[in-house]
């Protein structure tokens, strides 16, 4: 450390995440640069704690939110950055080095955007989210499969897992439909295993309900229309701070809701939504908007009247966007309030 101690102090520091190789680029207040070294993963925090307080800038990676609590409880500030922010920046080759001279280069504009860190609490709620979404895939693949496999048997079993719940148990029991005993073994196994996975699922619910439950940001959230425990959880879990956002809008084209724009000479054109962002997020919004949009014509108030008037304007996938879209500012307005969601007279 002594060496770039004599040149000028580290003002603003680019890591390059990894496993097990970091590499360091660090410049002074006059962009000079003081300090370059690579270092393995049990060096970095002590090298990091013997630097005096900087700006630290970290692609968002594996691990990145973990680093940037850790950097930040060592008193520097820390920027985390999207990647397709930093590659403009790389210089010729793509290498470690170049990386993190790239990162180091691309927080000191003034006008870049940077990704909020995510809390302990954030990670877990999203990582229950990510193991359930896995558990529902894994859960109608395995119905694919038992639908697949008995239509070789001449068995047919409409769409849908609802189905294959109710007729797999008819056909186990009866013994003339010309199953072989090797094949009800296994169909019984693949049943087990489904089964196993609805459990698995409920379980998971369970725990995002307990936590929305004593959330009270949730718990704003689940106030409007279209936005079940599902998105609201996923929305606390992706919003780690809503003053990011000046406005709903922000939110709304962050979540990728917005009209992606090509626009040249002077004219306007708008495409369809951008799709930016957690695609995750986006369709549980878009889902939400959509069951909003289904039962619109059961009510009479003057959101549903718009609904219903954008759907037989638009049709049924349009409007759902749009729901989306009113939500996401809602939330915003909602989140940023402190205030449950009330309905317009």
């Amino acid at each position: 450390m002594n060496e770039h101690s004599k040149k000028g102090q580290v003002c603003t520091l680019g890591v390059d995440l990894s496993k097990t190789s970091f590499q360091l680029h660090g410049v002074d207040n006059h962009g000079k640069v003081v300090f370059r070294k690579k270092l393995s993963r049990s060096k970095l925090l002590p090298c990091i704690a013997n630097l005096p307080p900087c700006v630290i800038g970290i692609e968002a990676c594996g691990g990145a939110h973990y680093w940037c609590r850790q950097f930040t409880a060592l008193g520097h500030s820390v920027r985390i950055i999207a990647p397709q922010f930093v590659k403009p920046y790389v210089k010729s080759n793509k290498n470690d080095a170049a990386d993190a001279e790239a990162i180091c280069e691309a927080i000191q504009r003034p006008s870049m955007r940077f990704v909020p860190t995510k809390s302990i609490e954030q990670q877990d709620i999203q990582s229950i989210h990510r193991v359930r979404s896995q558990a529902v895939a894994r859960r109608t693949a395995q119905a694919n499969q038992i639908r697949g496999l008995l239509i070789e048997y001449g068995i047919i079993i409409p769409k849908g897992i609802s189905y294959v719940r109710k007729h797999i148990p008819l056909i186990l029991e009866e013994r003339d439909n010309g199953l072989s005993d090797v094949f009800r073994a296994l169909l019984s196994t693949l049943y087990d295993e489904m089964v196993h996975l609805d459990d698995r699922i409920e379980a998971l619910e369970l725990q995002l309900a307990t936590i929305a439950k004593n959330h009270d940001d949730c718990q704003r959230l689940l106030t409007i229309p279209g936005v079940g425990l599902l998105s609201a959880t996923a929305l606390i879990a992706a919003i780690s701070d809503v003053t990011v956002f000046k406005n709903g809008r922000e939110l709304a084209a962050w979540l990728g809701l917005v009209p992606r724009q090509h626009s040249t000479g002077g004219k306007p054109t708008l495409l369809g939504i951008s799709k930016r962002g957690d695609t995750y997020l986006r369709t549980l919004m878009i889902h939400g908007g959509r069951t909003v949009v289904r039962v619109a014509d059961k009510h009479d108030d003057r959101r549903n009247r718009w609904v219903k008037e954008l759907d037989n304007r638009r049709g049924k996938n349009i409007s759902a966007v749009a729901v989306a879209n009113k939500n996401a500012r809602i939330a915003w307005a909602v989140l940023s309030k402190k205030e449950s969601y009330q309905a317009a007279a």
